[in-house]
């Protein structure tokens, strides 16, 4: 369950009516997870998988949409952001799977493209995947490469509309949180203006594998747990990837301002972002769609006023989300057994 469910309340904004990422009119995500011995002795485990989370329904290279990332810390090796950050837009999914996984999902996700797009590489210019990742190797055995290109194109090929699946699922199986199951985590907000009428929404999905049992902040949540579970005493720094979207009219510039805000919900969670952890938010906005090919020269969009108050709902929005949909990969993750016989169990909510 999220935690909403569980009496938690996050903020002070309206949330959407899924309360996840997908709220974002025609925002779909997917998810393929493996879960099984790679050795009859169960010594080498696959217990990892791929999320996809595609901008829109239609062709994503023919349409693209603005699109900003921020990096509060750099130790990840995420594809494609350089360029999103140069042209501000996305012309791809948005993938997510572990550190090993990312060459195989990035071809897979190059397949797919191609299949639906076969003039890229050959009557037009190439094309700009983009994907990020987190360390499961506690759970996972990455060095055996599970990840295979056609676990991307089915993780796209299942992407949906409806609430999305959260916790051990998709990328996150094999993630940690505070030293209890992490993974999946998903919510979003409604910033409005009385004033104009207008409404917008601020979804965001997190891939999150980050913390000590220590840093939450239980007390903060009034979070009684109970104590015969004991969370990893010893884990690597971690890391968390934060999705964030909106239909709101922002410029890629502005994106990136809003997208800095989900580092004050990441932050409010108990994270400090540690020195090994790649800490990456990748923001896109539904409002205008940049064809492709086109014979004009000048393009016109509407975005939002840099000073008019909605801005600042959109950071509250941003930051109430990004801290809500960690809580969520929390509550919805279950007890999970990997490589080695490691187990990391489900947080211990009263």
């Amino acid at each position: 369950m999220k935690v909403r469910e569980r009496g938690i309340v996050i903020g002070k904004l309206p949330v959407g009516e899924k309360n996840c990422i997908t709220d974002v009119e025609g925002v779909k995500v997917g998810h393929v997870t493996l879960d099984y011995p790679l050795e009859e002795n169960e010594t080498d485990y696959a217990c990892t998988g791929v999320t996809a989370i595609l901008p829109h329904d239609g062709n994503l290279f023919k349409e693209k949409v603005t699109a900003a990332s921020y990096v509060l810390n750099g130790f990840g090796k995420t594809t494609g952001l350089v360029q999103v950050n140069e042209l501000g837009i996305i012309e791809s999914p948005i993938m997510l799977t572990n550190t090993f996984g990312v060459p195989a999902v990035t071809q897979g996700t190059l397949q797919y493209m191609f299949e639906n797009n076969p003039e890229i590489g050959d009557t037009t210019g190439t094309i700009n995947i983009v994907v990020g990742e987190c360390n499961d190797s506690y759970l996972n055995s990455i060095r055996r490469f599970p990840i295979k290109p056609e676990h991307a194109i089915e993780a796209i090929n299942k992407a949906k509309n409806d609430v999305a699946e959260e916790g051990a699922v998709g990328a996150g199986k094999g993630m940690v949180c505070f030293g209890y199951k992490g993974g999946i985590g998903s919510s979003s907000r409604i910033v409005n203006d009385e004033v104009s009428g207008c409404t917008y929404t601020v979804g965001c999905l997190v891939l999150c594998n980050f913390g000590k049992k220590e840093e939450f902040q239980t007390v903060k949540y009034s979070i009684k747990s109970t104590e015969n579970v004991s969370a990893l005493s010893k884990t690597s720094d971690g890391s968390i990837i934060l999705v964030l979207a909106t239909n709101a009219p922002l410029s890629d510039r502005q994106l990136l301002r809003v997208a800095k805000r989900c580092g004050i919900g990441l932050g409010r969670t108990g994270s400090h972002y540690s020195h090994g952890s790649g800490d990456i938010v990748i923001a896109f906005s539904t409002a205008h769609k940049i064809p492709h090919v086109t014979n004009e020269m000048v393009e016109a969009r509407e975005q939002l006023r840099e000073d008019h108050p909605i801005m600042n709902q959109l950071f509250t929005g941003a930051a109430e989300a990004a801290e809500e949909a960690i809580l969520n990969a929390l509550s919805q993750a279950v007890t999970t057994k990997g490589r080695n016989g490691h187990v990391v169990h489900a947080y211990p909510f009263e």
